[in-house]
This record gives structure tokens, sequence and C-alpha cells, in this order.
């Protein structure tokens, strides 16, 4: 179920298709099951115009690194080792009424103080604020927007919006995992603009859309990036294709002004009541003035129904990057410190309630180069924590619940 996420605005108000897709939604009511008598079912009852919600993730984490720092480094946001954490606590509100719509999300915890990291810093002035992560961070989206047309029509929005990009959401009750994949770690997670949902029908909705860059509430530089997302929906079958192109270097970088492109896909398939896949394909490309940077990502998942409120989910991720060259100048990464990143993961999911699930997982990281915490940990000139290992194993016990 998605109880904050009106089905009428899910392709448009939820971060594109990621909560759906990880959802596993009910098959669609046939009319033996809606009426016994044999005719029709009932029609749904109306959504209200103004919902309110919110929830909270908690988790208790052992690292077998047993890292001296107590971090898992690179994880995401189960990020605390032999640590009882409070992840992320969000209120939720949302409307949608006389073509008004809108929605505001705040939080607080580990979980957006580690994703609003890549927020950029601008300085003030003597009469105009400054801007840095810690004036954002409480946000995880806001936006207004206004339906042109009665029923399903055009919806134009404008604020900080959830990234389209990706199979996975921030909320972690919507996704199959309690961990994030290596692909949602490394894309982006949040984008400043403006975008435009049209439905094409019941099944089929486009947007187009026009941003700041990657992680940006206030723009890093002086151009835009755009997307473009198809996104097809039902009850058993979930597929979306997005492009999201722009130059996202600061001004100065070495790489100059490159546009990045980006391709990203995902399906997802509720085969029976009792058995769901997924996969999500991510790559792009940054011709710039070092050379040409490039990516590829791919993540599989199975979830299976073991009993009526227990679920096994298995995911397997891996990321590959390739940073250039030219002479003694060295691109800049634009995801991660080495060549590349995988995990597997093996999640028990009990959901005794509606609104609550409990989660066991066991992951195992494994990287092309030291990127992990251990016991001991040198220390970098500065007096940095400085990764040691190449992998990491790590067993998650988390809740959480909602309204």
């Amino acid at each position: 179920m998605r109880p904050l996420r009106p089905l009428l605005l899910a392709a448009f108000l939820s971060s594109g298709a990621t909560a759906s897709a990880q959802q596993a939604p009910t098959p669609p009511v046939t009319d033996s099951e809606g009426d016994r008598s044999g005719g029709a079912a009932p029609a749904p009852a109306p959504k209200p115009a103004f919902q309110l919600g919110g929830y909270v993730e908690a988790f208790y984490q052992w690292n077998f690194n047993r890292p001296a720092t107590g971090l898992t480094n690179f994880r995401g946001f189960d990020n605390r080792h032999n640590a009882f954490t409070l992840a992320s606590a969000a209120l939720d509100a949302l409307w949608d009424q006389d073509r008004l719509l809108g929605r505001l999300t705040l939080q607080v915890g580990h979980t957006p103080s580690t994703y609003y990291l890549a927020e950029p810093a601008q300085a003030g002035a003597a009469s105009v604020n400054g801007s840095d992560k810690e004036l954002w961070k409480y946000i995880q989206q806001a936006y207004t927007g206004y339906r042109f047309g009665s029923g399903k029509g055009l919806i134009v929005a404008a604020g900080v919006f959830l990234s389209p990009i990706g199979i996975e959401s921030m909320a972690i009750r919507d996704n199959w995992n309690w961990s994030r994949s290596n692909l949602f770690f490394g894309l982006p997670f949040y984008h400043t603009g403006v975008k435009a949902t049209y439905p094409l029908s019941d099944a089929w909705s486009l947007t187009l859309a026009g941003y700041n860059g990657w992680n940006s509430v206030v723009d890093n530089n002086g151009e835009k990036s755009i997307s473009a997302q198809a996104l097809y929906t039902t009850p058993r079958l979930i597929v979306s294709g997005l492009y999201f192109g722009g130059v996202e270097r600061s001004p100065g970088a070495a790489e100059g002004r490159a546009w990045r492109h980006l391709l990203d896909a995902h399906v997802t398939w509720n085969a029976s009541a009792k058995v769901s896949v997924a996969a999500h394909l991510n790559g792009g490309v940054e011709r710039n003035e070092v050379g040409t940077a490039r990516w590829g990502a791919g993540a599989l998942y199975a979830r299976l129904r073991v009993a009526e409120p227990l679920f096994l989910v298995l995911r397997g991720d891996a990321f590959l990057e390739h940073t250039p060259t030219e002479g003694e100048t060295v691109g800049g990464a634009i995801f991660w410190p080495v060549p590349w990143v995988s995990s597997g993961t093996a999640t028990l999911d009990l959901r005794p309630h509606e609104r609550a699930s409990f989660r066991l997982e066991f992951r195992h990281d494994q990287a092309g180069g030291a990127m992990f915490f251990a016991r001991e940990i040198p220390a970098s000139a500065v007096g940095a924590p400085v990764p040691s290992r190449r992998s990491q194993d790590t067993v998650t016990a988390g809740i959480t619940t909602w309204f």
C-alpha cells in the first residue's frame, strides 16, 4: 500500500517510479473477488484532498570489520557500526484540490545529513543569505503545482523533487531491502526545478523537466539540466525509461563545461502473489577536456513471499566507473574513489501490520580498491580516517513504521 501517495498522483508525485516499482502491488480485483454475487467490484472511495503522514526508521548494525571509527563507509544510510541508530524521521503532507496540488516532506536524521553532503555551498553578502547543506537538509521534497484541465490533465510543478532516476525510494518502507543499492547511493538523490507530467493513457505517462542539476537546491554552475521519462504502470508490470543530461561540473573544473548524458531503465514484474522480480540498469558518458568519463551499473532483485507476513529478498548490484587521464591531469571521479564497487544482499522482511516492517539483513560489499574502514585505521596528513579494506560484511536489524 502507499498510504502517503494517492494513486491518482503516483506517477507524478513519487520520485519517478521508485516507490511504485519497489512495492508489490496487489493484483486488480476481479468481479468474482470483489463481489461474490458476480456483480462488478465497488468503486474505490475518493481520496481526501489533504493527507498527512510520516515515518520513522531505526536500526542496529554489526560490521564484521569492526571499524575503529564506528562508521560503515560508502554504504549510504545504514552507516553506523555497533550502535542503535535513528536513521530518519519524516513528516509528510500533500494536497490535491481544485486543480491545486503540492507536497512538503520534512526530515531529520543520519539519512538526510548523509545525502545532502553533496549540496553546493554558496557564500552570501551583507543583504543576502549564504546557502549550504545545513540550510536545506531538513527538506526531503517541497513543491507546488497545478493541474490544467479536469481529470487526468497536464500537471506542472516547481520545487525540490526526489530524483526520478532509479528503482529505489528514500523511504525504506517502499523498498524491498533495508540498505540501498550502490546505484541508489551513487546516483543523484534530489533535484530542484520545474517539471510537467502528462498522462498519455491509464498506464502511460510522460514527464519532461528542467533542473539545476545533480543534488543541488542552489546550482553549482550557470548551466541547467533536462530530463525526459516515459513510465508504464500496471498492477503487475512497471517499466521506466529515462534520459537525464546537463553540465554538472563546477566552474573552473579541469574537465571544462562538458555535457553529461545519463540513461536509466528499470522494470518490476509481479509474477504472482508470491513472487516479484526487478531489474535496474544505468549508464552514462561525459566527454570532457581530460577525456571521456563513463560508467555502467546494474542491479537485480527477487522477492519471495515465504509466509503471509514474511518476505525473502535477494539483491545483487555492480557499479563500474572509468575516470580519464590526459598527461599528468587526472579527471575527477563522478562517483567512487575506485574503479568498481559491488554488493550482495539478503533481507528478511516481516510485516505483521500493514504499516510496520521489521528487517533482518546480511550484506557483503566488495570494491576495486581500499574503500572501507577496519579496526586499525591509518591517519592521513590532516587526521581524517583512511579506508584500508576492499570488502566489508554487515548484519543489520531494523524497524520502520508509518501512518
